[in-house]
């Protein structure tokens, strides 16, 4: 309806100017104080900085404050997309991955379209991944080489939740856990004094029924 899609233009960094700057401002207090933290703990930035991605808020919000590192080669943003059934399948929500440029809900951005510029019905394990577009700021991170997005599956995602669950007793959201799961193939690409920055936007509280089922 009407009303959702204008409170999902407002929640998150996708719609029309003002829409993403504004969401994007709200949401920078998570990129500011995880760079002042990590500068007291560890003496430095991180090497990487990791969020999931569906619309974009979060990720746009820890990302922000590690923009001009990322443009000094110092740090790199790594958004995860939800990869559903597999980037393969027609079952998924990567945006970035498997759309190409359209016009959805008043901003140009990568969409899951078909030939015809049709929106195809995304699909994701975690709600609030689940939409077929990203926020415009986004796309221009993945096309100017700011950022780069990469993907977790549904199955991956469930794996991440339960390790993180049962390693350190925290219940992460299912969205925040595509981005947990990147680690299996980020980490054994760094070295062991390379910090990486995990952004858990949620808990998983209102997830247990669905992990429950899974």
């Amino acid at each position: 309806t009407n009303v959702e899609t204008c409170h999902y233009i407002i929640g998150s960094t996708v719609g029309p100017h003002p829409y993403p700057t504004v969401v994007r401002e709200f949401q920078r207090i998570i990129g500011k104080e995880s760079r002042a933290q990590l500068l007291e703990i560890t003496g430095k930035i991180p090497d990487f900085v990791l969020a999931c991605v569906g619309g974009g808020s979060n990720a746009m919000g820890i990302f922000y404050d590690f923009l001009e590192d990322a443009k000094n080669q110092k740090t790199k943003l790594i958004g995860i997309e939800a990869s559903g059934h597999g980037l393969n399948t027609t079952k998924h929500a990567a945006s970035i991955n498997k759309g190409k440029p359209g016009v959805l809900h008043g901003s140009k951005s990568y969409l899951i379209q078909d030939e015809y510029g049709q929106i195809i019905e995304p699909h994701s394990i975690s709600a609030g991944l689940d939409y077929p577009g990203i926020g415009p700021e986004h796309s221009y991170f993945n096309d100017s080489g700011l950022a780069e997005y990469k993907s977790a599956t549904d199955d991956e995602a469930l794996e991440a939740f339960r390790l993180l669950c049962k390693l350190e007793g925290i219940i992460p959201a299912l969205e925040s856990s595509h981005a947990l799961a990147y680690l299996q193939y980020l980490i054994p690409q760094t070295s062991k004094d390379q910090v990486v920055l995990i952004n858990l936007s949620g808990r998983g509280d209102k997830d247990l029924s669905q992990i429950a089922n899974s």
